[in-house]
């Protein structure tokens, strides 16, 4: 049966690894095809844009031709300045950059966009990539011809390239000759444009998707955790059904090996002659068929929930009930010392005597069992509520299982060898007969520093 245990253990580890591997897997391959899937639409919107700026940006002249024909001419004086070595490349650079031209330009651009786009907030600008004379006196003079950066912006209010795309290139061409000499003049600019929240428009257009998505993954998770739950719970009460079977098993083998042994001793002719022998033997009978009569009423009895619990109530001094069950306990366990510090009020509560006699017996048990020497019981009155204290100095509990402690059948655990015996319904007991008085049960404990138990009761039951 061990072995058929380990082996279902196993299997289980196996089936939750490989699901939580499965779901990882699952909800990684989502974020992808949404992360995907938003690249998508970040690249569409962008050629929505495109397409309809670029009508409008064909030749910038349907902005204002004038601005744009001066621009041209100036771009024929600077290459003539340039020819008649009036001025060397980087002023022609700095000239073309700062250009006469450059807010008014901007000003005007900047109104067309906002009224093709009047939902969005659109930064742009306009860089010019080359400027290349080509002179029939001298070999082609690139006076520059880079890669675009936010430098070389001639026309715009955009900051950097870093979040922008591009628009269209526009490459133009003049021709020009004079008395010393023919050129032509090659020029290509940019257009890069900002569309500002640009994640957010797109994020809305895919709020369906990203539902969607949400959705599906939260229901994964849910039902992979309710399953999980689910198995676990499974576990635990296969494991706890395994432990009571073998705890059960052990607490009967001791009386009826005693019955067989005695039954086969009391069969034989020598020992029926023996009166005294015999009345040992039929004493011995007796005493371990009580006893197991004893191991079935209490899985019968303190199995039962606090529902399903008939009280016999009867009004008593709890001081002197406690006493008495004190007084009762010393005899048992001469060893074990025991302190009590009582109210010296009065008080009177309607209780049912021996479940709550057997429920504070079995409190008192468990500490002995895990160690115990010394116990202090103490009872305090607050508000109408009665609180009995029953705090030992034995191992105490790991915090990690003190959630455990009431349920049917737990028992604490050194790895997995039980030190004590028992049949795990000690604790449980105590908790549904305090439940079923009304009360509530408050475990405060910690590993190596004993065990307080308070067992809260209303005065007025």
């Amino acid at each position: 049966m061990t072995s058929n245990y380990r082996c279902m253990k196993q299997k289980i580890n196996l089936l939750i690894t490989f699901s939580t591997l499965v779901l990882i897997g699952l909800c990684f391959m989502q974020l992808y095809l949404v992360k995907t899937t938003y690249r998508y639409k970040v690249a569409q919107f962008r050629m929505e844009v495109k397409e309809r700026l670029s009508k409008i940006t064909n030749d910038y002249s349907d902005v204002d031709s004038v601005l744009f024909h001066k621009k041209d001419t100036l771009y024929q004086q600077l290459a003539k300045k340039y020819i008649a070595n009036q001025t060397d490349g980087e002023q022609i650079k700095q000239q073309l950059l700062q250009n006469q031209f450059r807010e008014q330009l901007t000003f005007r651009l900047q109104k067309v966009f906002e009224k093709e786009f009047p939902d969005h907030s659109i930064d742009f600008a306009i860089v010019l990539n080359k400027f290349v004379l080509f002179n029939n006196l001298k070999k082609a003079d690139t006076l520059f011809a880079e890669k675009p950066i936010i430098e070389n912006k001639m026309y715009g209010n955009l900051a950097s390239l870093e979040d922008a795309f591009l628009i269209r290139n526009y490459v133009g061409t003049t021709s020009a000759s004079s008395k010393n000499s023919n050129y032509k003049l090659l020029t290509e600019d940019a257009l890069y444009v900002s569309v500002k929240d640009f994640e957010w428009i797109v994020l809305k257009r895919m709020a369906l998707l990203l539902i969607f998505a949400f959705v599906s993954i939260i229901t994964l998770i849910t039902l992979f955790v309710i399953a999980l739950k689910a198995l676990i719970k499974q576990k635990k009460i296969s494991d706890i059904k395994t432990d009571f079977i073998n705890n059960i098993t052990h607490e009967l083998k001791t009386p009826l090996a005693t019955l067989s042994v005695s039954t086969k001793i009391l069969a034989r002719q020598e020992i029926k002659e023996n009166e005294h022998v015999y009345q040992q033997l039929i004493d011995t009978i007796n005493r371990q068929n009580e006893r197991l009569q004893l191991l079935i009423d209490q899985v019968l009895n303190n199995s039962l929930g606090h529902e399903e619990i008939e009280l016999r109530k009867e009004k008593i001094d709890i001081h002197s009930f406690l006493n008495n069950i004190v007084n009762d306990f010393k005899t048992a366990h001469s060893k074990v010392t025991i302190q009590t510090q009582f109210e010296t009020t009065e008080t009177h509560l309607s209780l049912d005597v021996f479940h709550l006699t057997t429920a504070i017996l079995n409190v008192l048990e468990n500490a002995v069992k895990y160690g115990s020497d010394t116990i202090f019981v103490s009872t305090s009155l607050q508000n109408n509520l009665l609180t009995i204290s029953i705090e030992d100095n034995g191992i105490g509990i790991d915090k990690s299982k003190q959630h455990l402690l009431f349920d049917k059948f737990y028992r604490v655990e050194n790895g997995n060898i039980h030190n004590t015996k028992g049949l795990g319904l000690g604790l449980y007991y105590v908790d549904q007969i305090i439940k079923a008085h009304k009360g509530s049960v408050k475990l405060v404990s910690d590993l190596g520093k004993g065990t307080q138990l308070r067992l809260t009761l209303p005065s007025s039951i």
